[in-house]
């Protein structure tokens, strides 16, 4: 098997169990929320636990890949992630937390490690076309999570199946990449430069990134910058609360909220393959410039009409408490305590006294003909859907413009020096 082929494995399965992992929250997050009773402050600790596993990788992980390597590095987080999977597993919040927190550790560190991994694996007119591999691995892994959430929607227990599913990928990638040399001085992006490095015997450290010289200063600006704001899109909260996100603009069951999410990442998927198609034609730039102001023109547009949008009345966090609209049913009152204010079992046995009167005559107050629930205005129901059609145009642009292009330049600039990218 020859190593372009493996490293193609490798690089691809990075990135599905990275863009798996970052996906299947969203869909996940609806069963859990249900099964564990989890308030607000707890989704937001069990959502966000990955990025804080991703937080402590990216302050050790650079010298964890310097000193043992990256082939290890990539094993050593394919262990971390079956790990993880596991301990997601056990019927506990604290144990999906720390499951998260482990994938998102082990994430950090296959993201760093696996994409400088299979560049030096190949010569370097093969290296952009494995860094893009890498990224469309990842929307075809988010597309595969919210596949996963919409088949397992309905069934009991699914979210065990859901978390359980990024074990295949990674024991493949485990498998393949034990057939990569062990070592990046065999690898033949090293023997292709061996000969010119011998010359030049060129050593480049962190201060030349924030020097004059070669304009480094000016670049390292604009590629951390251009990191940065790509987080501040807010595309991952996309991402992480899709199918929270549909809800909340009208689509009511778990199915359905999760299957608009499958067009979602089947939008991102389009876009990103687009994207591969055209930026060596077009060029990377454009594509920035034109996705970032698409970005901005339907970002805007959802801020405006939200307001005018026909919400889902169920609060997110306690939906599945309450079956009743609370804004739409009358305040009633069972002598001086309010019926929400009471547990169930005092509700029910309220009903066999004399209060009950009381009760059906509060009720009675409203008119025969004024529903509890009003029924959704076609306005309200238009500007829903405008605001579903530019979320899709927001991730197709995020793809399109600081998806590809953007790892591109990062990963082929950090990883060859070429001076030409930029």
């Amino acid at each position: 098997i020859s190593i372009l082929l493996l490293a193609s494995v490798v690089s691809s399965l990075g990135g599905l169990v990275f863009g798996y992992e970052l996906g299947i929250i969203s869909g996940a997050l609806l069963q859990l929320k249900a099964e564990f009773r989890l308030t607000c402050v707890q989704q937001e600790a069990l959502v966000s636990s990955l990025l804080i596993g991703a937080l402590l990788a990216s302050i050790v992980g650079g010298c964890l890949i310097d000193h043992r390597g990256r082939r290890n590095s990539i094993l050593l987080s394919n262990v971390l992630i079956l790990i993880g999977s596991l301990v997601l597993l056990i019927n506990s919040f604290s144990a999906l937390v720390v499951g998260r927190m482990t994938l998102g550790f082990a994430m950090c560190i296959s993201s760093m490690s696996c994409c400088i991994f299979v560049s030096e694996m190949v010569t370097p007119d093969r290296r952009g076309f494995l860094v893009t591999l890498y990224e469309a691995g990842i929307t075809v892994g988010i597309l595969a999570a919210y596949a996963m959430n919409y088949i397992l929607a309905d069934s009991k227990r699914g979210w065990k199946w859901m978390f359980g599913l990024a074990i295949v990928p990674t024991v493949i990638q485990l498998v393949s990449i034990w057939f990569l040399p062990s070592s990046s001085k065999e690898s033949l992006s090293q023997k292709y430069f061996s000969s010119s490095m011998e010359s030049r015997k060129v050593q480049f450290n962190s201060i030349y990134l924030i020097q004059r010289k070669d304009n480094m200063r000016t670049r390292t600006v604009i590629g951390l910058g251009l990191v940065l704001f790509q987080q501040f899109t807010g595309q991952p909260n996309v991402l992480l609360y899709a199918s929270t996100i549909f809800h909340s603009v009208g689509f009511q069951s778990n199915a359905s909220a999760v299957l608009a999410s499958v067009g979602l990442g089947l939008v991102k998927v389009i876009a990103t393959l687009t994207s591969m198609v055209f930026s060596d034609r077009v060029g990377r730039r454009p594509l920035l410039i034109n996705g970032c102001s698409v970005m901005a023109l339907c970002l805007i547009t959802i801020g405006l009409l939200s307001g005018h949008s026909l919400m889902n009345a169920k609060m997110p966090c306690n939906s599945e408490d309450l079956n009743v609209n609370r804004t739409d049913v009358p305040h009633l009152n069972v002598g001086n305590r309010s019926v929400f204010d009471m547990p169930e079992s005092q509700r029910l046995l309220n009903t066999n006294t004399q209060d009950q009167d009381v009760v059906l005559d509060q009720v009675r107050q409203k008119p025969p003909d004024t529903p509890l629930a009003s029924p959704p205005s076609a306005h309200g129901t238009v500007v829903n859907w405008i605001i579903l059609v530019c979320m899709m145009a927001v991730v197709s642009a995020y793809s399109v413009g600081f998806g590809p292009s953007l790892y591109i330049h990062s990963k082929c600039f950090f990883l060859s020096l070429d001076t030409t990218i930029w």
